[in-house]
Order: structure tokens, then sequence, then C-alpha cells
């Protein structure tokens, strides 16, 4: 029997001898290697934990005590290790193991996970929450140097080194976020991982002056000579000075070390941070020669490796486009946040390194730099995933929109998202981006599409523009334009309005349909904000039936905007029927987008079915309002001639 087999749970973890734990780190990275290559997911963050894993598992009982991740792409070892191994053929499928923590799936889950920086937060509630109810467990943060690159970690540092409250904070420092990491908090850890001697100092001197008598005021008296010290080998003590223990750097990967670090830190009666050293990607030959290439992986042949991606999607198409057009246009500039690869601008930083910027896992940052740039004549575009845009809100309200600057946001991973589940749906942009005022929001349908309006965006279009689209490659629908509205199908049963990607789905149901005998006219939007309301009150005054198909959530959606418009400024034309499809008012779990579409009714046996009972329905209404009608005319008709009896008998 491996060592693997033996652990079923963290109890089975305590159990083991030192001299097993090497073998069981070993077993674990095979064990993802082969499990992640079935199904995908993250990959080279979670190779890189094993061990840090491990020694968690030998300190902390997590069932009570609370280990908050942030990002939490990194938490395979620990669902592993706590009761989920035989689960892991469904990663990320459909109904299956997440790939993120999730506390519904699990005790051992404190908090749900997969946006960055906001652990060191979460644990320090915990820890507060703790001390009022003075409960007896421990609040462990395990934070990665690419998320103390956002904002949020500094408030939660600054906040916890006030607060004294006992919390332990593991920094995992591989140096990398998905790419190498950028900014002055990377620099600063890279001199930490060059001073190792400070770290044996330290250790040392509070040995000497725990057993030394009168060591306590010794330690005060000295604390300026240590101080001094410190500045002299550190040149920096970032983490002391917010009133934070520090320890480290410590091997990531030698589990007996950390084991002895996070004993120390356990024993102190406030904040304090262990800086571990990490490899992303250990224990896999490729991952460690590209590690950035397996952060997130679809299904692969591990003995070969990650076959090479087809680089035709709708991220590389406007990757593409937007460094054609910095050719002939200075303006141009590229913001990116810690995704240069996944929003496709990898060749415009090659090529325009001086009109690149990559500002690390902070899109507020991002946001506002967009908008500095565009005071002064440049042409900002900010190309960022949409469940990662809406922590920018604020800064869209405030520095983009309200000084109506041109700035122009590519949104990537637009409405359903397979794989990464609740965290990462981009269902909610439409809402959030329809109400900004002044805000252009183009959502293109294909590739040409997205060329065109990055064209028009970029030169034509006055304030701030979206252009919304989404992961993967495109459909059979291929023209390109920038229309606000377009007329795609003439019908006289009912209208649909979609618009995106989804226009491949309306097609193929109105075709389905048409061959029942159902005419539906197809109107594809191009612009979602502000609509062209009129070509569609034109169809619906024909049809008299109404649906919207689209992939995000209802409330806010373009369905609602035009119900409100039609009660509102169109009440003579308003449907008689009315149907709107969206992912309606709910989180969506992970699973493929064939799946999570028809888990929503999206899909187009559903948008079929939807169109054939509205008509069927309406037919039985009318069925009704006439067979009701024949009743009143006769009835009316006996009360005349009752009351001409009467007259006339009078």
């Amino acid at each position: 029997m491996s060592i693997l087999d033996k652990v079923n749970s963290p109890e089975d973890v305590k159990d083991l001898g030192n001299a097993e734990l090497d073998g069981l780190c070993e077993e674990l990275r095979d064990f993802l290697v082969q499990n992640v290559a079935k199904t995908g997911g993250h990959l080279a963050s979670n190779l890189g934990v094993v061990e840090i894993t491990v020694a968690l598992h030998r300190v902390f009982d997590t069932s009570k005590d609370r280990l908050v991740f942030d990002v939490g792409h990194q938490s395979y070892v620990h669902k592993a290790l706590t009761g989920r191994k035989s689960e892991f053929s469904t990663l990320r499928q459909f109904g299956g193991l997440s790939g993120f923590p999730k506390p519904s799936e699990s005790i051992h889950d404190a908090f749900i996970a997969g946006h960055a920086s906001n652990s060191i937060s979460v644990a320090l509630g915990m820890a507060q929450a703790r001390t009022l109810s003075r409960g007896e467990y421990s609040v462990i943060a395990l934070i990665g140097d690419g998320a103390l690159t956002g904002g949020l970690a500094f408030e939660g540092l600054s906040n916890a080194g006030e607060s004294g409250e006992q919390l332990i904070i593991i920094l995992n420092d591989n140096g990398m976020s998905i790419k190498p990491n950028v900014g002055g908090i990377a620099r600063y850890l890279s001199r930490l991982r060059m001073k190792p001697s400070y770290a044996s100092f330290k250790k040392g001197y509070r040995r000497f002056m725990e057993i030394l008598p009168g060591g306590k005021y010794i330690y005060n008296f000295l604390h300026g000579i240590k101080t001094a010290l410190k500045e002299a080998i550190l040149n920096c003590s970032m983490f002391e000075e917010m009133g934070l223990q520090y320890s480290g750097p410590v091997d990531g990967h030698n589990v007996d070390r950390i084991v002895e670090a996070l004993e120390w830190a356990k024993r102190q009666n406030e904040p304090a941070v262990i800086h571990v050293l990490t490899q992303k990607g250990k224990g896999y030959e490729f991952s460690e020669k590209e590690p950035d290439k397996y952060h997130g992986v679809r299904p692969f042949d591990y003995q070969k490796g990650v076959a090479s991606e087809s680089d035709r999607s709708f991220s590389s198409a406007f990757g593409d486009e937007l460094t054609k057009i910095a050719i002939h246009d200075p303006r141009i500039c590229a913001i990116t946040a810690a995704m240069t690869d996944g929003t496709g601008l990898a060749d415009f930083a090659l090529k325009y390194p001086d009109r690149f910027f990559d500002v690390g896992i902070a899109e507020g940052h991002g946001a506002s730099m967009a908008a500095g740039m565009a005071t002064r004549g440049a042409v900002a575009v900010f190309a960022v995933y949409s469940s990662f845009l809406q922590r920018s809100y604020d800064m869209l309200l405030h520095d983009i929109a309200l000084s109506n600057v041109h700035v122009v946001l590519a949104v990537d991973r637009a409405g359903l998202v397979p794989g990464d589940g609740e965290t990462h749906q981009g269902i909610f942009d439409v809402a959030y981006l329809r109400s900004i005022p002044d805000m252009t929001i183009l959502a293109p349908s294909n590739y040409a599409e997205l060329r065109d309006m990055l064209r028009l965006a970029t030169d034509s279009i006055i304030g701030p523009v979206a252009i919304r689209y989404p992961r993967g490659t495109e459909g059979a629908y291929k023209a390109g334009g920038t229309q606000a509205t377009v007329r795609l199908r003439e019908g006289s049963d009912f209208t649909l309005v979609t618009y995106g990607i989804n226009i491949n789905t309306a097609i193929e149901a109105a075709q389905i349909l048409s061959q029942e005998g159902i005419e539906v006219e197809l109107i594809k939007l191009g612009r979602i904000s502000p609509i062209d309301i009129d070509p569609i009150v034109e169809s619906v005054k024909k049809t008299k039936r109404l649906l919207v198909l689209e992939e995000c959530v209802e409330r806010g959606s373009v369905g609602e905007g035009l119900v409100t418009a039609l009660a509102k400024d169109f009440t003579a034309y308003f449907p008689k029927k009315l149907i709107l499809k969206n992912t309606g008012e709910r989180f969506i779990p992970c699973g493929d987008v064939s799946d999570l579409r028809k888990l929503c009714g999206i899909d187009t046996e559903s948008v079929c079915a939807s169109i054939r009972d509205g008509i069927r329905d309406d037919m039985a209404n009318e069925m009704v309002n006439e067979k009701s009608k024949t009743m009143n005319d006769e009835r009316s008709k006996g009360i005349r001639e009752s009351r001409s009896i009467r007259q006339r008998n009078g």
C-alpha cells in the first residue's frame, strides 16, 4: 500500500512518521499530475504548495482551525488530504468537485475563494470574531506573492498589524502569479529571498534572549541594535514595521522546516508572517520548465505534456487587432492585470514594451491609471476578465465615467465560463456596466465583428466604451460590422433578440422552428448600451411576441431594459407574450458551457421549447378569450331580448 493510500483524513497525516513525509509529497505530486491531466485545472500552483499543505495538516486541525486560501486554485492538495481523493475524477465537472475552496463541500474549507488578495482581511475578521467569542482555534491565511500585489492585501496587513490579533499569514513566495510578478513588492521579496542569513540571525537571537537572565529587559534595550542590524542586512522591514512578527525565508519544500515555523507562529500571541520560498510547478518536469503554461491546463497526456493550444480565440483576435491598430496610432496603450497571455496581449507586449503596462493583480489601479492616461491624450485599452473587472466598479464610475474620458475596456471571458465555477462566471458585467452613465457597450458575435468594433472603439467613440466577448472560439455566424441593430431573419410569429455568441443558438433555433411552421424574426444587437430600440418595437408591433436571449443575470440585463423601455415609452406595442431567457438570479456552478447553458435554459432546445410554449399559451388564451367573448355576447344578447320582451309586455 502506498503512503497516500493510507491518508484519508488530516488525522492520517498527523499519524505518519517523519520518514514518510517526503514519500507522501512525491505521491501527492503524481496524484495531482495524473488527475489534472484527465480533467484539466490548476496544476503548477498546486505542485508548488504540496509541502506547505502537508505541514499545515501536521500542525493544525482544519475542521476547527480556519485555513483561508487566497485565490484558492492551490487548494487541490488540501482537498486530497481532507477526504476528497476519490472525487478528483469529477474535478471542475458539472456537479463535481469544485476547483476552489467551498464550505458547502467540506467542513475543512473555511471560506469561498476564487479572486485574489482578500485572504488576510477575511482571516483577520475570523480572528476578531474568535476573540469576541473567546474561541480556541487558530486562523491561517495562505497568500501568494502574486496576490500580495493587490491593494486589498496591504489594507489587510496594515489592519492586522494594528489589531494585535493572533493570526498566521503564510506568504507563499514563488516569484509568480501566473507570469513572473511585477512591481515594487516583487523586488522587495526578491531581496528577502537573497538574505536567508537574516532568518538565521533572528532565530538565534531570540533563543539567546529567552535563556539569558533578564532577557526581556536586555531584549528591549537591544531592540535598536537589532533594528540597525536588520536594516544593514535587509535594507527593509516592511512586515515588522506594520506590526507583524516575521519569520523566514523558509524552504517551502522542506516539511520539517515549515512545521517548525508554523509551531513558532502558533506560539505567538500576535499576528505573524511566515515567508516561504517555493517553486511553482515543482516535481513535474514540464511544469518546472514552463510554470506559466501549466498554471491552468486543459486535459492532456501527462507523459507528453500539454500540447500547444490553438491561438484562435476571441482573446487572440483582440490582441492581434490591437497590435495592428497600434502600428498606425501611437496613442494606443495596453493595460492588463497579470493576464498578459490570457488576454491575448503577449505579442503587443513584445512589439510595444513602452506602451504595454502590466499592473499586477490590481484591477482597480488599472482602471484609474487608464483614466489618468486618457486625460493626457493616450488611448488606454484595459484588457481584463469580466469577473475581475467587477472589482473596479468604483473606479469605472468615479475615475472614468464621471470625467467621461475615452477608456476602452476589453472585457474578456464575458458570459458563461467553463470549469472555474461561481467565482469566475462573467455574468454580471452587463448589469454593472449598463448601470454606468454614458458607457457604450459593444457585443461582437465573432472575430470579424470584434476587429471592426475594436477599431470603432479606439478611433470613433467618445467617452468610455466596453467591448465584451466570451472565452473560446467563434461559432458559425461570421459576418462582420459595427451596426447597433441588425435584422437577420424576417418572421411573423415571434421576435427573438440576442447578442454576442448567442446569435448562433438563436439562428439554429429559428431554423428548427421554421421547419415546424413557426417563423421567428431574429434581431441581433451589436450595441447593448445604449440600445437602438426602434427596430425592436417595429418587430414586436408585427409579431406581438418577444423573447430576449442572453448570457447574464436577469437583473440589469438587456431584456429587463427592453421591458422597461417598452412599458414606459411604447405601451401600445407591449408584447402579449414576453420571455426573458438568461442565467436567472443565481450563481452558476462549474461545468462545461453546454451543461451550464442547459442548466440556465438558454440552449437551443430550451429556446425552441419556450417559443413553442409561448405560441401555444397565446393560442389557448385566444381560445379562452374568444369563448369568453362569445359567452358575453350571448349573455348581452339574452339581456337585450329579455329587456325587449318586458318592454313589449309592459
